[in-house]
């Protein structure tokens, strides 16, 4: 009888080593995604129509992914356009201002072709069009 509980124990603590052992190599890779996803470069087209817009702002890939710096254009002509290139988890985003309600305002973020962000009137001067990072998510 006791060798039936010696060997149960032991199948016990080898499930629980290679258990654990899985944990720590999930654990490991999840660490490696994440460095990878910081460290990971990304383009995004930011595009602005309307009229009577007094100031774009937008993360152009200054800063950190974690603390972006912003970019700011005055009195841009529209349609205006400009490709950046981000760094991982940083968010594509680009802020119009117009104090013009009737300027037909809007905004879009686009990666790889797609429209990842898009925001019009209203929306576009409250918030401009702020997306999640391809590389995140």
């Amino acid at each position: 009888m006791k060798r039936t509980i010696r060997t149960a124990a032991s199948v016990l603590a080898v499930t629980g080593l290679a258990f654990g052992l899985g944990a720590c190599s999930a654990a490991d890779k999840a660490a490696d995604q994440v460095d990878k996803a910081v460290n990971e470069t990304y383009e995004v087209t930011y595009e602005v129509t309307g009229k009577n817009i007094e100031s774009i702002e937008f993360h152009g890939g200054s800063g950190s992914a974690m603390e972006p710096k912003l970019e700011k254009e005055t009195k841009p002509t529209t349609p205006w356009t400009k490709t950046v290139t981000l760094k991982g988890i940083m968010p594509p985003a680009v802020m119009p201002l117009s104090l013009d309600p009737a300027a037909g305002l809007t905004c879009k973020v686009i990666h790889k072709g797609k429209v990842i962000k898009e925001a019009k009137g209203e929306q576009a001067m409250a918030g401009g069009c702020v997306a999640v990072s391809p590389i995140a998510g």
